[in-house]
This record gives structure tokens, sequence and C-alpha cells, in this order.
């Protein structure tokens, strides 16, 4: 199995509760603290992290012109939906 490139060791503070949660999962599931720390980073950013990104990645098509008038979509969607009926 490949290994990941690892970045610079970071610090972080937890609240004690967050931090102790960790703990129990890690030793629960016989892995490092920093493995779990892992999954739920990436766990994050797959939910909320990517629905962030998703709304700067829609402003900044916004802020560069990239739009559709509601208008048209709707009236586009109206046709496609009289074609798929007919």
């Amino acid at each position: 199995m490949t290994k990941p490139n690892l970045s610079n060791p970071i610090t972080i503070r937890l609240p004690e509760e967050i931090l102790a949660a960790i703990e129990q999962i890690a030793e629960t599931c016989d892995r490092p603290r920093s493995w779990v720390m892992v999954r739920a980073l990436k766990t994050y950013l797959a939910s909320e992290g990517a629905d962030i990104l998703a709304v700067k990645k829609g402003r900044e098509q916004v802020a560069g012109g990239d739009v559709h008038d509601m208008d048209d979509v709707l009236e586009e969607i109206h046709q496609i939906v009289n074609r798929k009926v007919a």
C-alpha cells in the first residue's frame, strides 16, 4: 500500500471533551489519535467543507458573469417536460 504524502506536523488546541472522545475511539480501534482526527477531517471535508467550497465556486461564477436567467431555465425545463409527456 502506498503511503500518503504527509505535511509537516501541526499544533492544534482542542476542547478537552473532544480530545477525550478522540482518545477513546483511537484506543477502541487500536489506532493512533492522528488516524481518528484525519478520518474526522476527511468526513468534514466531504460534507460541510464541500458545501462551503461549492458556494464559493458559485459566487465566483456569478461574479464572472456565468449565470442564467431563472425564467429562461424554467422555460427550458417546461419544454423538456412537455416533450416527454407528448
